[in-house]
């Protein structure tokens, strides 16, 4: 049966990833897969380590031409209770849940109530003094907004702290400088897709979580699918997260109400409607074309895709690569106790969604091994292992003179982010000592730049005319550019 609004043909293996993007509309569909209901007892194999009693674990979902082939819970919901992972339950899915956000967004522009190209001030003035961003270039993380999670970790915030979104509007408002011009790079940035919830709100003139709800969660019957921006409500099957712990596991959950780069949360079973909507769209008006614009890669200002490491592409709010020569649809995501991973595999009618409860747990690599089982006839080859240990990051000593490193020592604040460092020397090695945090401790890399190698910042103090250490810049992945100023 052919559905009403196909557009995906079966795809020539082997073809450019534009082939995704680039099919006729009313090509007919994607021809359906047909396969025995075999490898049970694989993927039972690959979840082995959480099908206990006492243990978080994670939901299976495997679809194939719009249908269920497997689907099973394993390991506990709810440690306290022992509550049962089942298909039904519901998981945090973190940064899963911005193809959910970026629909919304492209929903809104198909009625009319905003554009890709509205520049940020229109919906958001407390921001336009960062410059020509635009709501497209949000979609596509090129817009060079700082990632707030980086920020907030920067200020002396822990995960487990509260701000809500207003805290956070203004945190970012304080923002004088991005990461680089936009349009200029790619920079993944939970930020932008915070702000996208916002302008969604303003533009569609109520709550976002009420427009996914009116946009794509009740047209589709997901009704155990919902953006969650109070953390107080009671969730109906809600897993808990955990982390493991020296005698077990912890309960690792959140109290922070932020949504738009996460903050869904959902089933396996209510994805299936998600699932089969790629293929058959009812969304808005109904037209293929949304799912055409949902996977178009974005594009830099010189032309190039939005490509993450490894060639990965950046659509809106969903990534595009290829896994063993066979492409890929697919996003993951990470936050607290939960970990998340949903990956479409077009060419084959194939998609498979892994949720689980342990922060420990790697949801990606879990389905990879379910495709492997599943999908060998089909692959290429797997890549070799890698056995050489990578060295990136780490940093070459430089010696430094006790001397120099007096002249480090200080106070140094923030006005962007209104927190304070203090710099001084402990048993003969400079460290950083954040507001609220512990402390850091510095490796020198040249004469003015030091890493803390366990997280990764880095620190390149700068001089005055007269040689004095003024100020620092911090990098810290996916925040560039943070002035920090002397003050004592």
């Amino acid at each position: 049966m052919t559905p009403r609004n196909a557009f995906l043909c079966v795809f020539v293996r082997g073809a450019s990833l534009a082939t995704l993007v680039a099919t006729v509309v009313g090509c007919g569909g994607a021809a359906e897969v047909v396969r025995p209901l075999t490898g049970r007892a694989e993927f039972d194999r690959v979840f082995a380590e959480y099908d206990r009693p006492g243990s978080p674990g994670c939901a299976l979902g495997v679809i194939q031409n719009g249908e269920f082939l497997y689907a099973r819970g394993y390991g506990e919901a709810n440690l306290e209770h022992a509550v049962p992972i089942t298909p039904a339950t519901v998981f945090r899915i973190a940064s899963v849940s911005k193809q959910f956000t970026a629909m919304v967004v492209l929903l809104l522009e198909e009625r009319g109530d905003l554009s890709l190209d509205d520049r940020l001030g229109r919906w958001l003035p407390e921001l336009e003094h960062l410059g020509s961003i635009t709501v497209r270039h949000l979609v596509h993380h090129t817009s060079g907004l700082r990632d707030y999670l980086v920020l907030t970790w920067l200020a002396g915030y822990r995960e487990t702290d509260y701000y809500d979104a207003d805290q956070l509007m203004g945190l970012l408002s304080r923002q004088q400088a991005l990461n680089f011009a936009p349009g200029e790079e790619f920079l993944y940035s939970n930020t932008g897709y915070f702000l996208l919830g916002v302008i969604a709100a303003r533009a569609g003139g109520e709550s976002f979580e009420s427009l996914a709800e009116e946009l794509i969660f009740a047209p589709l019957g997901m009704r155990d699918t919902r953006f969650y921006s109070d953390t107080t409500e009671v969730v109906r099957q809600r897993a808990y997260g955990y982390s493991g712990a020296d005698d077990g596991f912890a309960i690792s959950m959140t109290p922070l109400p932020i949504v738009g780069d996460g903050g869904v949360f959902t089933s396996v079973n209510d994805l299936l409607a998600w699932d089969r909507n790629f293929y058959d769209n009812t969304l808005g008006q109904g037209d293929p074309e949304l799912i055409r614009r949902w996977i178009t890669p974005g594009r830099l200002n010189d032309g190039e895709p939005a490509a993450g490491n490894g060639g990965w592409l950046y659509a809106a709010g969903i990534g595009l690569d290829e896994y063993r020569g066979l492409r890929r649809v697919s996003h993951g995501g990470g936050f607290v106790g939960f970990r998340a991973q949903m990956a479409r595999y077009p060419d084959v009618r194939t998609t498979i969604i892994t949720l689980c409860n342990v922060a420990q747990s790697n949801p990606t690599g879990l389905g990879e091994r379910v495709a492997d089982a599943l999908l060998a006839d089909t692959l290429g080859l797997a890549p070799a292992p890698t056995t050489e240990a990578s060295e990136e990051g780490v940093p070459d000593e430089f010696s430094v003179s006790m001397s120099q490193l007096r002249q480090y020592q200080g106070r140094y604040v923030s006005r962007e982010l209104g927190t304070t460092y203090t710099i001084e020397i402990r048993d003969g090695q400079l460290v950083v000592q954040p507001e609220g945090r512990d402390a850091l401790l510095l490796q020198a890399v040249d004469g003015e730049t030091f890493v803390d190698t366990t997280n990764g910042v880095r620190l390149r103090f700068a001089r005055d005319r007269a040689g004095r250490v003024d100020g620092f810049d911090v990098e810290a992945g996916r925040v560039t550019n943070l002035w920090f100023e002397r003050i004592g």
